[in-house]
């Protein structure tokens, strides 16, 4: 069907299916985002539970290297906080790209509805209406 469709038709699906993908991206990026901003939550409120005493580790890489609660907490609030402003904006992303997609198509429906023209895109019209006593009485 696409073969028969006019190049700007042709050329706002190819636009919807790029948005479309678009979509997918942006929504696995913000499900990874947030799976990661819950485990810096969890992480931050299981650090209340801890002596500030005891000892700390960070990974870096593969290593596990010591350090300071203080320090601890601090990277998990700012990593925490940086995620939020990342599940945020990909929200926001995620918004503008549906809006985009419902636009196009809009168009594209509009488009594809001209193509009709008066086959049906209105209340059925012949040349000069019906003819005069069709179905009437007195017709013959």
């Amino acid at each position: 069907m696409q073969g028969n469709l006019p190049p700007e038709a042709q050329e706002k699906i190819e636009e919807l299916q790029d948005l479309q993908e678009t979509a997918q991206e942006v929504a696995t990026q913000k499900q990874q985002a947030e799976t990661e901003l819950t485990e810096a939550q969890n992480a931050l409120d299981a650090l209340d539970d801890v002596d500030s005493g005891a000892a700390m580790y960070k990974r870096i890489g593969e290593l596990l290297v010591e350090t300071e609660y203080d320090d601890a907490e601090e990277t998990l609030e700012e990593k925490v906080e940086d995620l939020e402003v990342r599940v945020e904006t990909l929200d926001k992303q995620e918004e503008r790209v549906q809006e985009q997609f419902e636009e196009l198509q809009g168009d594209l429906e509009e488009l594809l509805g001209g193509m009709g023209g008066g086959m049906g895109g209105g209340p059925p019209q012949g040349p000069g209406g019906a003819p005069p006593g069709a179905g009437g009485p007195g017709g013959d």
